[in-house]
């Protein structure tokens, strides 16, 4: 269905805890507990920092998924989610983050339209393919690029393989005073782009208006990533990200990602390589491998490590970063 795209990221399957009359409100989330060490020695201003091994929560989370068949066509559909501390007690702070929290409609003959705090439209048909580990990896966007609140969005049925989708988010001044206020002032960052599916193959292409007040530089970010099934136990993945050079802000480069997935019964094997040249500072490379172990439906281990170049950290204090735990999925 239409709105299964904005599950994007949630492997785990949900519990319905109500279910009736074309009613449903299910849960879902994972508790997840890792060690992790490594990783940069130093800060982007040459500050040394502490990188020994140490108790982390790995992204667990709760959340729930709401649906209702209003008509034959059409369905209301909304979801909430948290991220909360999974290691440790946090007195006053359960939940750290709202990291999902949306409404929207969805026709099977007009499309579907979301609005609230929502994974980027350009994650979810672009970006995707590349978001396979569970800690670090992905070089390509993310989930909050130009995102994750006041957003509203919509895409197209699939017809012959093809979507299209469309966004717009705001950012407003409303109740700040003159102090309060950005440099940049009241504005909107709209993305775009086309997703073509057929059988193994999968390819997205995007565009956003990637604004400064939303982390960006105020150029044109562009994405062309893709993914192919070799067989049903090995998928491939190619990717290019670019983005013009802002004479005051910078922020040029070209990305390009080359990866793949391999499964064999409970075992799974992630390995990523990427290639980063900026302008006007130093290129990069990038690579991320991760190894994973299902000791039932819901529980698996995992190992991940990750090494980035990183223009701003001297090369003797750039050391792998690690990652080991386990997850219970529900």
């Amino acid at each position: 269905m239409g709105a299964g795209i904005l599950l994007a990221g949630s492997a785990q399957a949900t519990t319905a805890i109500y279910d009736e009359d074309g009613t449903q409100l299910s849960i879902y989330g994972r508790i997840s507990i890792g060690i992790a060490g490594g990783g940069p020695g130093e800060d982007s201003l040459g500050r040394y920092i502490n990188n020994d091994p140490e108790f982390v929560d790995v992204y667990s989370r709760l959340g729930f998924r709401m649906r209702q068949q209003i008509n034959q066509d059409l369905a209301a559909f909304g979801r909430l989610e948290w991220r909360f501390a999974g290691d440790e007690r946090i007195k006053g702070q359960a939940f750290r983050e709202t990291r999902q929290s949306y409404i929207g409609l969805e026709s099977q003959r007009f499309g579907t339209v979301v609005a609230g705090n929502f994974d980027s439209l350009y994650y979810q048909f672009v970006s995707a393919p590349f978001d396979v580990y569970l800690d670090r990896g992905l070089l390509f966007n993310s989930t909050g690029l130009q995102s994750r609140g006041d957003s509203i969005g919509y895409y197209t049925p699939e017809v012959n393989g093809f979507t299209s989708f469309a966004q717009i988010k705001h950012y407003g001044e409303r109740g700040l005073t003159v102090a309060e206020q950005s440099p940049e002032g009241s504005v909107s960052a709209a993305q775009g782009g086309i997703r073509y599916r057929q059988g193994p193959l999968s390819i997205g292409f995007g565009a956003v208006d990637n604004v400064i007040r939303g982390g960006g530089n105020g150029e044109i970010l562009y994405g062309l990533i893709g993914s192919y099934d070799l067989r049903d136990n090995f998928t491939t993945r190619l990717g290019l990200e670019t983005q013009g050079n802002s004479n005051e802000y910078g922020g040029g480069f070209d990305s390009v990602g080359l990866g793949g997935t391999y499964t064999a019964g409970p075992w799974a094997l992630n390995a990523d390589i990427y290639r980063v040249e900026r302008d006007n500072q130093s290129n990069s490379n990038a690579w991320t491998v991760g190894s994973y172990y299902a000791l039932t439906d819901d529980f698996d281990v995992f190992l991940e490590v990750a090494k980035a170049d990183s223009p701003a950290i001297r090369s003797s204090e750039d050391k792998a970063y690690w990652i080991t735990g386990a997850r219970y999925l529900f």
